[in-house]
């Protein structure tokens, strides 16, 4: 059976207040269900938020006490992975009966890393990726993932995978998961500008994937009150606008884009559509020249410090690091 019903959801945080957001984030869900999606993907940093407009107390050469509080803050609205919350959002995909895509600020000790998580239709975290290289300021708060966490899961739906944001300008990276087969690109991300239409749009030709990409609509009423933002206080202003797409693998809207409000967003795919594509253009397969280029990609997590030996474990941490 190739014909599929997905879904990209477009919503804000309620920034600072993670157990708010999963509220939010669950009647988004069963909205979705009523549509009978078998799949659905969440914006970049949906849980634990995106706080943009924020400095985080910082100047170049200088990091001030205020910013501490500011990442105090948001770290304590972060999610560890597994943990209660991911336990809940998985409730929300079995509920679905669904598999389930959604950006989290992920916490590993004191670190942030923005994260999409993966979950199947009985509700079991399939795996995570973790961004690879966080843009500008985000490099302030977050950390950067490794090549462990650049998956695709094969599922009765397709093959499903994801970069978040501007990882999808990073060719490299967009190989690695070409290769991999991916069908289901999904593009949780914040940037609402229209270029990223266009990126859309190459990435479902280039790789001929669907492409589902779903981006928050945020406005400063969904930030608390004590948020010294750079777009200033009016709870209308818009922080981030969406845009929220989803593209065929010959490159052609199929759904949105939609602005200026929250919106779910879905489509009635034919994943043969992906194999009618690659007849003249497969980039990881019969139009790749390996015997001109090659790519290695680095799969091994990557560990600051080592400990050998079943009692070493660091205390908060198995021995996998996790």
């Amino acid at each position: 059976m190739s014909q599929r019903r997905v879904a990209v959801i477009q919503a804000g945080t309620t920034l600072f207040d993670t157990p708010r957001t999963l509220d939010r984030m669950e009647a988004l869900c069963e909205a979705a269900a009523a549509q009978g999606v078998e799949l659905a993907v969440f914006p970049e940093a949906y849980i634990g938020g995106y706080p943009k407009g924020l400095s985080f107390g910082a100047v170049l050469g200088s990091r001030f006490p205020e910013g501490r509080e500011d990442y105090l803050r948001y770290w304590k609205s972060a999610i560890t992975v597994p943990g209660p919350e991911t336990a809940r959002i998985g409730g929300f995909a079995a509920k679905m009966k669904a598999h389930l895509v959604v950006g989290v600020i992920e916490r590993e000790g004191a670190t942030l890393y923005c994260t999409t998580l993966f979950f199947g239709p009985d509700g079991a975290l399939l795996g995570k990726h973790r961004k690879l290289m966080p843009t500008g300021t985000e490099r302030l708060v977050w950390g950067q993932g490794d090549g462990s966490t650049l998956p695709v899961f094969e599922t009765d739906i397709g093959r499903i995978g994801a970069a978040i944001c501007w990882e999808n300008y990073m060719p490299a990276l967009r190989q690695s998961l070409y290769a991999q087969g991916i069908s289901l690109w999904c593009a949780p991300t914040v940037d609402e500008r229209a270029i990223w239409q266009v990126s859309m749009r190459h990435i479902a030709y280039e790789g001929r994937t669907f492409v589902l990409s779903a981006c928050q609509y945020m406005t400063r009423a969904d930030a608390p009150e004590q948020y010294h933002c750079h777009h200033g206080n009016n709870p209308d202003t818009v922080l981030i606008r969406g845009g929220s797409v989803i593209v065929d693998p010959f490159g052609e809207i199929i759904a949105g884009p939609v602005y200026d409000r929250e919106a779910i967003l879905t489509a009635d795919i034919d994943l043969d559509d992906v194999i009618r594509g690659k007849y003249d253009l497969d980039v990881a397969g019969h139009y790749a020249r390996p015997d001109v280029f090659s790519l290695r990609v680095n799969d091994a997590p990557q560990r600051p410090v080592a400990f050998s030996g079943p009692d070493c474990a660091p205390q908060g941490r198995d021995e996998e690091g996790q």
